[in-house]
């Protein structure tokens, strides 16, 4: 681990939140079953052109479902199905959350830098108990941008006060980590491949 470092920033899903697995979001493996909501219906209707908006906080994730619900006659509510969803995405990778309890125990700051709007965020801060292992959640909603856009990783660097260089990134999108290697930044590209490789990074 690079010795200036001073703040590690752990993107969520994916990289804490082991909740994709070869390429599918294992929470809706039963959505089906248990809601008589079929993916596919759920993927065009939420997660559609306007959902980035709703990830940088500019559209209300509950209205925006909401919408979603009444178009396609669903009888169920926002926050039942919310609450489904947050409960059944919550699948928190015992690797990696042993290995940023671990840095924390060495001193280096940790934080968590995710694309989430606001209403999950607060959910992984206060159900999934992250806010209590880490100093801070910088989310794309309560920000205002998302990764890879600069802006984001400028907050983040700017309300931590240190220098890029004093910042490493885990991400599992390569988008991410490129963005981040330009603006100064340490970064680790996270994926099957390179997981194992993580702890010795870290210097564990």
């Amino acid at each position: 681990m690079h010795q200036k470092l001073k703040a590690i920033a752990w993107d969520f899903d994916g990289v804490l939140n082991r909740n994709i697995v070869n390429g599918r979001f294992v929470w809706a493996d039963s959505l089906q079953d248990d809601l008589g909501i079929s993916l596919r219906d759920l993927q065009k209707g939420i997660f559609d052109d306007t959902f980035p908006d709703v990830i940088s906080g500019k559209i209300d994730l509950k209205i925006h479902v909401q919408r979603w619900l009444e178009a396609s006659n669903h009888k169920l509510s926002v926050g039942a199905l919310l609450e489904y969803w947050f409960r059944k995405d919550d699948l928190n990778d015992p690797y990696t959350c042993d290995l940023l309890d671990r840095m924390n125990l060495q001193g280096v700051q940790q934080v968590i830098a995710t694309n989430n709007e606001h209403h999950r965020a607060s959910y992984i801060e206060h159900v999934s108990g992250f806010g209590d292992r880490v100093s801070e959640i910088f989310s794309s909603g309560r920000i205002g941008h998302a990764k890879p856009e600069t802006a984001f990783f400028e907050h983040v660097s700017n309300s931590l006060d240190l220098a890029p260089q004093q910042l490493l990134l885990i991400d599992d999108s390569a988008a991410n980590v490129a963005a981040a290697k330009a603006l100064g930044w340490h970064a680790y590209h996270f994926t099957d491949a390179t997981r194992s490789g993580l702890a010795t990074c870290l210097g564990l």
